[in-house]
């Protein structure tokens, strides 16, 4: 067995036997090389292949840290309930960050599905969803400028569709056509989820239209870390 997996192996081991817990960081690739008396490049190989299996997760000029592997929440995909709503209920330690707000080119099936013409304004707000500290999905919604005339200007602080949806008067939401399939990540998606190409994501496009009005709110996008989920259909 080469250096690289014995030193692999040798942090697998260390972090399930609890000397390094979620989120510790972990040994300088520099620290790490002294201490088991290899070169700098065992280490970083060794760090790489960690962070493809899911163990750990690097942030840019901090270091690498270990990933928060025991995350099993139930994802429950039905019911008018905003995810936001859902994670408090259920109790977890649970933030939203807004990281975009982001006029779009047009796209013909995001604009059908908003019921939009080629002449309309379309933004897309993204949100990043953190439990504990480990990012676990990203929320996409795509809203017409028509139906939301501020968005351009509040859509940068929006971390609750849901919430400002309801700022607006609408009360009941209904689904649209809903569409679930399995993706692996891309790199813009692995670094804001800090996850490995390994782990699949999964994905659902869908919609939500106000009940009483039939005004379509939103076509969205969500990306669900699928290690860190249990399902509920």
């Amino acid at each position: 067995m080469g250096e690289k997996a014995l030193l692999v192996d040798k942090i697998i081991e260390e972090i399930k036997g609890g000397k390094y817990r979620p989120h510790d960081k972990l040994p300088s690739e520099n620290e790490l090389a002294d201490q088991h008396k290899v070169p700098r490049m065992v280490v970083r190989k060794a760090y790489e292949r960690l962070q493809e299996l899911g163990y750990i997760f690097s942030k840019q000029g901090k270091g690498s840290f270990v990933q928060n592997q025991k995350l099993q929440i139930p994802l429950i995909l039905t019911g008018d309930v905003s995810f936001t709503e859902k994670m408090q209920e259920m109790g977890y330690n649970f933030e939203t960050k807004n990281i975009y707000c982001e006029q779009i080119e047009y796209d013909a099936s995001i604009y059908h599905s908003l019921k939009a013409s080629q002449h309309d304004i379309v933004f897309k707000i993204g949100r990043l969803r953190i439990v504990d500290g480990c990012p676990i999905a990203v929320h996409v919604s795509y809203v017409k400028e028509t139906v939301f005339q501020d968005i351009g200007q509040t859509g940068k602080s929006i971390t609750s569709m849901f919430q400002y949806y309801k700022s607006k008067g609408y009360a009941g939401f209904g689904p649209m056509k809903t569409q679930l399939s399995v993706v692996f990540p891309n790199e813009a998606e692995r670094n804001l989820l800090r996850c490995s190409s390994l782990i699949p994501l999964l994905f659902l496009e869908s919609g939500c239209m106000d009940r009483k009005t039939g005004t379509v709110l939103e076509h969205s996008k969500i990306f669900y870390r699928s290690d860190c989920f249990t399902y509920v259909i």
